[in-house]
């Protein structure tokens, strides 16, 4: 997946809007941020006010009564400023944390409902970067970045009506500036959001490296790759840092030169007023009060320079999510489906299908491939690597579609029927066992969640995995590690296979569903699986011809075509290519 720069930052900026739904899901905390914000503002703003009437009423007039008064004023002041800012920051931070959390449900959804061809082309590592860092400064934005703008922006706002207020023509003069402050912000919006897009593209490939190489632990350290490994790592990492250097630098010239504009504004205003109050034209309260809102609001300006970076680097990060969340699946299920019939027969067929992988179009896997699977029928699919076995089971699960020809089901095109209750008649048993870091219990359950306790236990005598898994301290409810680290590749392959036996579905498909077992495991697996296969369709894929002697019928591929198929008995006599097999590993 490549992320490319936005063409202006007008177009990034809009993809803030994606928060705007979930910001409205939270209309309490929302309420609160700005009913705080606003009694926090106001009581900012008043404060220049009672410093002007204890300058004017006080100081000049000598009077203790009005000092006490005004005190006493600031203090009550500083009361609601300190209860209003603890509100506004409690509501901010928890409706921060809430939209980030909703927004990666929100993408953590839309990625279950993608596709094989999208996970195809795309590095897992950037997707996880999208789900932790991308959302991290959602979250930053969201919980501190956007509340200092909209703090910001309303106190700038207040203390420029305040400064008008307090002394139009030294509001005036402030007044030229403030384009010369702007200006710079505008012109470097675009140049920030493309180095911030960026960086946050190189933080993804360095989460990608980290990603593909900590799930390759056993061939990293066979291969004494760690060297090597923390050398990309390194690299990748030292290519983000570059590009964080470049945004880091921009940020601090701009910020720079902002506040250096609006200080410098205010001090020439300062200067001005000075004069005036000297030659009797205004009193020193109101130059004091018009300093404070001067000060005020040349620090909202600086504030708001300050977090224009991190609202560019927000848009750019949300903008990239919102590319995710656009992506569409060219797999899904149809509008209408129909349902398959109940009972479920098995029937099995694939017609004239040519099927090409969205990643090697030139290449095809199966070609004008024609197999007829009766209700019952167990057929072993045979050949050898790259033949288009495993591509057979990947279209009945619907992964892909093929090109031309169709593919049914009890006589349903697999492309009309709902793709939950398509896969939910198939059991799968792969060569490469996945198992999740959870409980022995509930990788069985990944085969049917709601299953009770007992039909689990069932399932795992039945796949021989009962013993190995009774003997562990907390049985059951052991915990197996992360891709299953703590078992061996024969205890796998048997959750595997038990997680099958508890599907219990009309179509089952076995992709080398032994070849991790020793010959004593895989005897006893045998024969569970004997009976599972019995009165159900299965397709068995199977480099070792031994554990397919007994199909049905075997079906000889290559390169995508049949070229033979036909008991092990009536192949053998056809002295093809099952049989120089056959040769081959029967030899001894």
């Amino acid at each position: 997946m490549t992320d490319s720069a936005p063409n202006s930052p007008r177009r990034s900026l809009g993809s803030l809007t994606l928060i705007l739904p979930l910001l409205r899901q939270h209309t309490g905390l929302l309420a609160g941020w700005l009913i705080f914000l606003v009694i926090s503002s106001a009581a900012t703003l008043s404060l220049p006010v009672a410093v002007r009437h204890m300058i004017d009423a006080g100081f000049a007039d000598a009077n203790p009564a009005s000092i006490n008064a005004s005190f006493l004023a600031l203090f009550g002041v500083a009361v609601v400023l300190a209860i209003a800012t603890a509100g506004r920051y409690f509501c901010v931070s928890l409706l921060g944390e809430r939209v980030v959390a909703d927004l990666r449900q929100r993408l953590y959804n839309h990625l279950l409902t993608l596709d094989q061809a999208f996970f195809e082309r795309t590095r897992i590592g950037e997707i996880t970067s999208r789900l932790s860092a991308d959302s991290e400064l959602v979250q930053i934005v969201v919980g501190s970045s956007l509340s200092v703008a909209v703090r910001s922006a309303a106190t700038f706002i207040g203390a420029s009506v305040a400064l008008v207020w307090t002394s139009p023509r030294l509001a005036a003069y402030a007044a030229l500036v403030i384009p010369l402050v702007i200006l710079p912000m505008v012109l470097s919006g675009r140049r920030l959001q493309k180095l911030s897009s960026d960086n946050q593209d190189r933080i993804a490939d360095a989460s990608a490296v980290a990603n593909e190489t900590l799930n390759a632990m056993h061939a990293v350290q066979a291969y004494a790759r760690e060297p090597t490994e923390k050398q990309r790592y390194a690299a990748a990492i030292n290519r983000a840092i570059a590009t964080s250097r470049r945004r880091i630098g921009a940020r601090a010239l701009i910020t720079a030169l902002a506040i250096l504009l609006v200080f410098g504004a205010i001090v020439l205003v300062l200067w001005a007023g000075a004069k005036a109050v000297l030659a009797g034209e205004i009193r020193a309260g109101v130059l004091g009060q018009f300093v404070l809102y001067a000060v005020m609001a040349g620090g909202s300006v600086g504030a708001l320079t300050e977090v224009w970076g991190e609202v560019q680097r927000a848009s750019g990060a949300l903008e990239r999510i919102t590319g995710l969340l656009a992506t569409r699946p060219e797999i899904h299920s149809p509008e209408e489906p129909l349902a398959l019939p109940q009972p479920l027969q098995g029937a099995i067929e694939f017609e004239h299908v040519e099927f090409r992988y969205p990643s090697r179009p030139d290449t095809a896997a199966l070609h004008d491939f024609s197999l007829r699977v009766q209700p019952g029928e167990t057929v072993a699919l045979v050949g050898p690597s790259g033949a288009g076995k495993s591509t057979v089971f990947q279209l009945l699960l619907r992964f892909y579609d093929p090109q031309s020809g169709r593919i049914t089901l009890d006589g349903r095109d697999l492309r009309a029927v709902a793709l939950p209750q398509l896969r939910g008649a198939i059991a799968l048993v792969p060569q490469d066992t996945v198992i999740f870091g959870a409980s022995a219990l509930d990788n069985i359950r990944f085969g049917r969640s709601d299953a009770p306790e007992d039909d689990v236990i069932a399932a795992a005598r039945a796949a021989e995995a009962h013993d190995f898994l009774s003997a562990q301290n907390e049985g059951y409810a052991t915990y197996l590690g992360e891709r299953g680290v703590r078992l061996s590749g024969g205890q796998q392959q048997r959750i595997a296979i038990a997680r099958a036996l508890l599907k219990d579905a009309p179509v089952l498909l076995l992709d080398e569903a032994t070849s991790n077992l020793d010959a004593q495991s895989e005897a006893a697996i045998q024969g569970a699986l004997e009976r599972l296969m019995r009165g159900r369709t299965t397709l068995v894929i199977a480099h070792r011809l031994a554990t397919v002697q007994q199909a049905d019928r075997i079906v000889v591929m290559e390169g995508g075509r049949i070229v033979a198929q036909g008991t092990h008995e009536q192949l053998l006599r056809q002295d093809g290519l099952y049989a120089e097999l056959a040769r081959l590993q029967f030899a001894t």
